[in-house]
């Protein structure tokens, strides 16, 4: 075994069912990671957006209960917002920047806070920003969120006492990420038993998706083994242009098969008498000259018989999926034969041919079809024949049919004769010269195409008009 073919068995590639679940899996697994990381996001940003307002409530509330003696010392005026303020160490403090100097609330007595020694903001100018580093009460490092809102003190009514001053309202960042912790631990479980959950949906819905495929293995398996004759037609339509094609093949192959054994039963059939005549001749004592001469007429003969049951086999066989023959070009090499042969009778063909129409099949058997029909209207016709090819509409997804049709202006032929002129060996009129197997080829070649063979009365010249009808193929 070489490297390459080594490398062929091993690393052969997976099964659709193994893909898809793959790739599914895959999707999920990145659309569930990105959906917790928009979640996560969302949530951080909304809860750092309620911190700052809760924050910017706080630092509002104080506003109107701060208050500045003669000498701008700090003195607030009612109880804080909220309890915590004035516990040491709460986690939530309170600090007020004038210029040179500042003042806390009673939490922040204990805990190390950022310096904000000559941080005046402007009036009516915000900030939130964090976390920021601190020193814990117990000195542990730790980090707050901070909001600052300028303002100005309005002197009790002289403007010449104003002076601005700034409220910073921190809060330990532990409470925000508890509930970020909260948050992302719920989702997260949450988010994974979900794509548990779809994993195992998909996985099932998979199988179920492919179960008509596994169905399909099944049956050919079984076609394969000699257990089933073709393939079912109860397949979803995604299914059916398979299944048709492989029954098609199958119906193609038996057909292939019978044609053969018919040929050479035919073949054996037919030699016999040729075989018992020289049996004959041989236990009958002729001398040499009367066996030479019967010799070679059977030998004669036997060669006519098996060059026409070949002919006859090679012109039945036709390929499943073949390449489109032009219609066109077929019969503008047979025409202008057949206008030289019957020139006495100034014949002359026409073409009625839809743009692109195509036959899809052997050439041989397109050359035999056409040669036989336009052959019988050039002998029977006066003055005009008239061939027409056009498209029959197909089902979406399906090659187009065809229909093929030869015109005369001769004497047609009455509809009680139609039967008898389509019979082996029988000509029309006795007169007129032939072996009468032309239109019979013809029935055996729209026979193997599943095609379907007319005679009737042509409208448009009056005489007789052969129409073959092709069915779409796959």
């Amino acid at each position: 075994m070489t490297g390459r073919q080594w490398l062929l068995k091993r690393w052969r590639p997976r099964s659709l069912q193994a893909r898809q679940l793959l790739s599914a899996s895959l999707g999920l697994i990145a659309f569930l990671a990105l959906a917790g990381y928009a979640l996560d996001t969302a949530f951080a940003d909304t809860a750092r957006a309620n911190l700052r307002e809760r924050l910017k409530n706080y630092a509002t509330a104080y506003a109107g209960g701060i208050d500045f003696t003669r000498d701008g010392s700090l003195y607030i005026r009612e109880q804080p917002p909220d309890p915590r303020f004035d516990v040491p160490g709460s986690g939530l403090y309170l600090q007020v920047v004038m210029t040179g100097d500042h003042g806390n609330s009673m939490s922040a007595e204990g805990p190390i806070l950022p310096d904000v020694s000559g941080h005046l903001l402007d009036p009516r100018q915000e900030v939130f920003e964090g976390p920021l580093p601190i020193t814990q009460i117990d000195g542990s490092p730790g980090s707050v969120y901070r909001y600052g809102l300028g303002l100005v003190w309005g002197g009790d009514g002289m403007p010449e006492a104003e002076f601005p001053y700034t409220i910073y309202v921190l809060e330990d960042s532990r409470a925000l990420g508890a509930q970020l912790r909260v948050f992302r631990s719920a989702v997260w479980f949450w988010l994974g038993v979900t794509g548990l959950i779809l994993l195992l949906l998909q996985t099932f819905v998979l199988q179920w998706s492919l179960r008509p495929l596994k169905r399909v293995i099944n049956e050919l398996t079984r076609v394969q083994r000699g257990q089933r004759e073709r393939m079912s037609e109860m397949h979803p339509r995604e299914l059916e242009p398979l299944t048709e094609s492989i029954n098609a093949f199958i119906e193609s192959e038996r057909e292939n098969l019978e044609r053969q054994r018919n040929t050479l039963a035919d073949l054996a059939h037919s030699l016999k008498t040729p075989i018992a005549v020289l049996r004959t001749q041989l236990d009958s004592g002729a001398d040499d000259a009367a066996l030479r001469e019967e010799l070679d007429v059977q030998l004669q003969r036997m060669n006519n018989l098996v060059s026409y049951q070949l002919a006859r086999a090679a012109s039945s066989g036709h390929k499943l999926f073949s390449a489109p023959v032009s219609i066109e070009a077929t019969a503008e090499d047979i025409v202008p034969g057949l206008e030289k042969i019957y020139a006495s009778k100034g014949v002359l063909c026409e073409f009625d041919i839809a743009p692109g129409v195509c036959f899809y099949g052997e050439p041989g058997d397109l050359q035999e079809l056409l040669g036989n029909l336009l052959e019988n209207a050039f002998k029977w016709a006066r003055r005009g024949v008239l061939l027409t090819a056009k498209p029959i509409a197909a089902a979406p997804g399906r090659r187009a049919g065809l229909l093929l049709a030869v015109d005369d202006d001769g004497p047609g032929i009455a509809e009680e004769n139609i039967a008898k002129v389509l019979q082996r060996g029988v000509r029309g009129d006795e007169r007129v010269q032939g072996h009468g197997i032309g239109l019979s080829i013809v029935q055996d070649l729209i026979k193997d195409y599943r095609g379907e063979l007319q005679v009737k009365r042509s409208s448009e010249l009056g005489g007789a008009r052969f129409e073959v009808t092709l069915p779409p193929g796959l």
